[in-house]
């Protein structure tokens, strides 16, 4: 199994990625900085998509649409994650500006 980096250290690293790629993120909601889980908001221009942590088969990190292929608008995004936020009050959700929808850090999709 690989090391797992800790939430608030690769929250920085992520925002650091899209700073650096011109595209604004924020943090949306703070969670625990060592063990949170991890929300990401894709803003683009037909809507939004949610990724949420998964592991593959395999046990390695990945990220899941959470909400579907489609972009949704904004009010079905915010629900996703109060829905979250209530199961999960660890999480941190962090909003990327993407208008392509691929998001500005490494990433597999699944």
């Amino acid at each position: 199994m690989e090391p797992r980096v800790k939430a608030g250290i690769w929250v920085s690293m992520a925002t650091r990625l899209s700073d650096i790629a011109g595209r604004p993120a924020a943090v949306i909601r703070k969670g625990d900085p060592d063990s949170g889980g991890i929300l990401c908001l894709l803003r683009g221009r037909q809507g939004l998509v949610v990724l949420t942590q998964v592991r593959d088969a395999e046990g390695r990190p990945a990220w899941m649409r959470a909400t579907g292929e489609a972009p949704v608008d904004d009010a079905a995004a915010d629900a996703y994650v109060e829905r979250q936020v209530k199961r999960d009050p660890d999480l941190w959700v962090v909003e990327f500006e993407a208008p392509d929808f691929k998001p500005p850090f490494e990433a597999k999709l699944i």
